[in-house]
């Protein structure tokens, strides 16, 4: 009899012990970043994403390597590390035996962040302002202008750069910050405008009618309503167009000086001359470029990922 009416009791403890261990199994899922996606799309997510970073990983590691093992065969992945590659990235010989010389990288670095940083800002800033005239004030034709603004985008770089070239001659904007900054910014701007209306367009237009009832002017309207809403947009727009300008070779390379030369050129110059490519010094270059990007990428992951599917799901 006893043992009949502990049985129950017994069964209960079992089932809320193995709940509990359910439990902790799915909170420990979760933690780690499995969730309800479960093992095999982890698993499967995982691998592609490895395959996608692993070139990225390569670079990374070839940047500790010294040049014998960088072109060892087959490849080693597990060496000496040396930070000689992010010293010499600064200064070195650029001949064998000759005198150690500065690269002035440092002032190229600080080029790539000054003319990125400020034709990203302009870009955004103007095409912010137009995206959301073409988007609440739209022009007889407005198709058409949008149209016409993204054509200039699709033509690539190496099909403009002579006419460029000869006005920037002509203007003296060659070799000097204005010019390139101002071309960046032309470049960018279609894709800020394209973007930027894509996100004022999916903005309910209610409660902006509402402010101009209660006596909100458009400048009002556009910086105390709107403005907020669309500030994943603006991320994912810089994001985009700081990559855009951040990767630029062909203008750099063509109409800067050697006071506004970017990273970029400064790769460049890594390969060729007597000592030949130096796999490791390229790789140390390409590790503090990459840098930047990354830091600013994770700053506004959140935005970015609101930025990119904003509007996709309906509220």
């Amino acid at each position: 009899m006893t043992d009949t009416a502990a049985n129950p009791a017994e069964v209960a403890v079992r089932s809320r012990l193995f709940q509990q261990f359910v439990g902790r199994i799915r909170s420990r899922r979760s933690s780690i970043g499995i969730g309800d996606a479960g093992w095999g799309r982890t698993v499967l997510a995982a691998i592609v994403s490895f395959i996608y970073f692993f070139p990225v990983f390569w670079i990374i590691l070839t940047s500790f390597k010294t040049y014998e093992d960088a072109l060892a065969v087959p490849a080693k992945f597990f060496f000496t590390p040396t930070l000689d590659n992010f010293v010499h990235v600064f200064s070195r010989a650029y001949s064998a035996g000759g005198p150690v010389q500065d690269t002035g990288f440092a002032l190229y670095f600080f080029n790539s962040l000054f003319i990125s940083g400020v034709s990203v800002l302009l870009a955004l800033v103007i095409g912010t302002v137009a995206a959301f005239g073409f988007s609440r004030y739209p022009l007889k034709g407005n198709d058409t202008y949008l149209f016409m603004i993204l054509t200039t985008r699709m033509l690539p770089a190496i099909v403009v750069i002579i006419p460029i070239f000869i006005m920037f001659r002509v203007t003296g904007l060659a070799g000097t910050y204005l010019g390139i900054i101002t071309l960046y910014t032309v470049f960018n701007l279609p894709f800020a405008i394209w973007m930027m209306k894509s996100f004022f367009d999916e903005l309910s237009p209610d409660v902006e009618d509402a402010a101009r009832i209660d006596g909100s002017s458009d400048i009002r309207v556009f910086f105390k309503i709107c403005l907020p809403q669309v500030l994943a947009g603006l991320a994912a727009t810089a994001v985009f167009g700081l990559i855009l300008t951040w990767n630029e070779f062909l203008f750099a390379l063509l109409l800067s000086g050697v006071e506004t030369r970017t990273v970029p050129v400064a790769m460049s110059q890594t390969i060729g001359g007597d000592i030949g490519v130096r796999w490791g010094l390229l790789a140390a270059i390409e590790t503090l470029f990459l840098i930047p990007v990354i830091i600013v990428t994770f700053a506004l992951q959140n935005q970015l990922l609101r930025g990119v599917t904003f509007g996709t799901v309906k509220r």
